[in-house]
């Protein structure tokens, strides 16, 4: 499933209207995104921030990792204090394992 897809589903398993999860997620500026915004993510037109995608999963109780991998992006806590040496190893690792299922 594509990023916006998995939001999308999650915001409306949770009964939530555009608006009212807008309001919830905050841009580097402090300030609540748009519901425009947030349905141009949804729709896959947009990519939030990884601060962005942090909120939007605590709030849809997603894991913020997977949505890092569904956006594309390894997830910031993973690469953090690590060698690259040590990221493209866990990388192998991780597609070898990707490709047991």
């Amino acid at each position: 499933m594509a990023f916006g897809d998995t939001i999308r589903q999650a915001r409306k398993k949770k009964e939530l209207s555009l608006k009212s999860l807008s309001e919830k997620i905050h841009n580097e500026e402090g300030k609540p995104i748009t519901p425009q915004y947030l349905n141009d993510i949804e729709l896959n037109r947009r990519l939030p921030s990884p601060v962005l995608t942090g909120q939007i999963a605590k709030q849809l109780g997603l894991d913020a990792d997977m949505l890092h991998a569904l956006a594309g992006r390894i997830p910031p806590r993973a690469i953090e204090n690590h060698s690259d040496e040590r990221i493209e190893s866990a990388m192998k690792l991780f597609r070898k394992g990707l490709r047991r299922y």
